[in-house]
């Protein structure tokens, strides 16, 4: 890596002693030496096994559940269900105010994914759970499902989840999440071109070698310590809390090595039923996903879908741009309806645009929950973004990294979220971007400066 200091050199401090310099990594030592302890690795005498019933549908109501042959099954400890967990109701985000709470711990009435837990089986061993939760008899009636953004917000669609009473999330600006700058529909009949395309994907995994899991011991005095593969320690916590209606200092969370996480174990998914369990048997108790639970259950980065409309003048500046987002957030929210407003803030990328129409939707399907991967709510976007800006470079003949420099913004530039350009620096990273990939730009743009009063 080579740190360039000719850039900026009258704004940024030298004298400091991290940034810049090789560090090694405190805990590469045990990884290669194979001493690092994860959350499995711990076993304690008496531990008992929690595996899940899960639903075979991804929308249906549930007529009864039947647990008697699970409970007469050998080795078979405690089997819960809804009615057994304090605050079945619940939502990661409430703890920073949004609501409403949307998602179950156990499903009750209804389930509304194909994979939603509904009872929750401890035993003596592994084996003896997944035998007994076999024999769970739930009878359901299903219901119709939809899968598809744009189907479920057609008037008429199948109500995924009644807690919101509408297959979108409601923000303060109303069904989406809304920016608006300037006059777009001015933009666009100013423009010399217009261009509108859709962009579009599919849920990705994170795929971590180590799957979603913990590993509860009760400590007495009704505390417990919870070791735990949680990329959120303190968010968990105090979800657990919330659900379990238990004070914090009861619980004593030890984490903070992630066999793989990417934003895959943010979701409180699994501590707080374990917990329950150990404290409805007094015994420690191991709850860790199957590798098939992992590709189903946990949660994808969400499936989005992105339309952006584009003027654009011969000379190469973009003077309108209109961008509708869809976020899939699957059967309930999670983290998504804080990825869909981050969408709305960033979609209009890192170009000074003088008219601007976002809207960004937080759509309620029944597909596994999303949550959050690695940049969520951008990544996918700046994907649709760059490749919109490569086609409109392409429709007035100019070269797609000149294009972005007459577009790049640059300090004190306003953004469309109405918040002043600091420090962008992005000129000077295109500039090092041509030189490394050996892509000639005219001299003017490599005399070019991200402050105001540059080049």
């Amino acid at each position: 890596m080579e740190l360039r200091k000719s850039y900026f050199s009258d704004v940024r401090k030298d004298d400091l002693n991290e940034i810049g310099q090789p560090r090694p990594r405190s805990d590469s030592p045990g990884h290669v030496t194979g001493k690092t302890a994860y959350f499995a690795d711990r076993n304690f005498p008496g531990m008992l096994h929690l595996k899940m019933v899960r639903s075979p549908h991804h929308h249906a109501r549930i007529r009864s559940i039947d647990t008697s042959e699970a409970e007469k099954h050998p080795g078979v400890v405690k089997v819960l269900t809804a009615r057994d967990v304090p605050h079945n109701v619940y939502t990661i985000l409430i703890l920073i105010q949004v609501g409403p709470e949307d998602e179950t711990v156990l499903a009750d009435g209804k389930v509304r994914w194909k994979g939603e837990a509904v009872v929750a089986v401890l035993a003596e061993t592994e084996r003896a759970a997944q035998e007994a939760a076999a024999k769970v008899k739930v009878d359901y009636e299903v219901l119709p499902a939809v899968f598809d953004m744009e189907e479920a917000l057609k008037p008429g669609a199948p109500i995924v989840n009644e807690y919101h009473g509408q297959n979108y999330y409601l923000y303060d600006s109303g069904a989406c999440r809304k920016v608006r700058f300037g006059d777009v529909e001015a933009g666009f009949a100013e423009a010399d071109h217009v261009l509108e395309q859709s962009y579009q994907s599919s849920p990705i995994e994170h795929a971590p070698t180590e799957t979603t899991g913990c590993v509860v011991a009760p400590e007495g005095n009704d505390r417990f310590t919870c070791y735990t593969n949680t990329q959120a320690m303190f968010f968990t916590l105090d979800n657990t809390s919330i659900i379990l209606q238990m004070p914090g200092s009861k619980l004593h969370f030890v984490g903070g090595t992630v066999g793989g996480g990417f934003g895959g174990k943010v979701d409180v998914i699994v501590e707080p039923i374990a917990i329950l369990g150990a404290k409805l048997t007094g015994r420690p108790v191991c709850f860790i996903y199957s590798r098939e639970e992992e590709m189903q259950i946990s949660s994808p980065r969400a499936a989005e879908k992105v339309v952006i409309k584009d003027g654009v003048m011969n000379d190469g500046r973009i003077v309108a741009r209109k961008v509708t987002g869809y976020t899939d957030a699957g059967a309930y929210s999670r983290h998504s309806p804080y990825g869909a407003q981050k969408g709305a803030g960033h979609y209009p990328g890192p170009y000074t645009i003088p008219n601007v129409w976002i809207d960004t939707y937080c759509v309620y399907t029944n597909r596994t929950p999303s949550s959050a991967m690695r940049g969520f709510g951008v990544t996918i976007g700046d994907f649709a973004l760059e490749v919109q800006m490569d086609k409109l470079a392409r429709l007035i003949g100019m070269d797609p990294l000149e294009f972005r420099f007459i577009n790049a913004y640059r300090d004190g530039d306003m953004k469309a979220h109405r918040q002043p350009t600091e420090g962008a620096a992005l000129i000077e990273c295109m500039q090092e971007a041509s030189r490394a990939a050996h892509w000639p730009v005219a001299e003017k743009y490599m005399a070019m400066s991200s402050y105001k009063n540059g080049a």
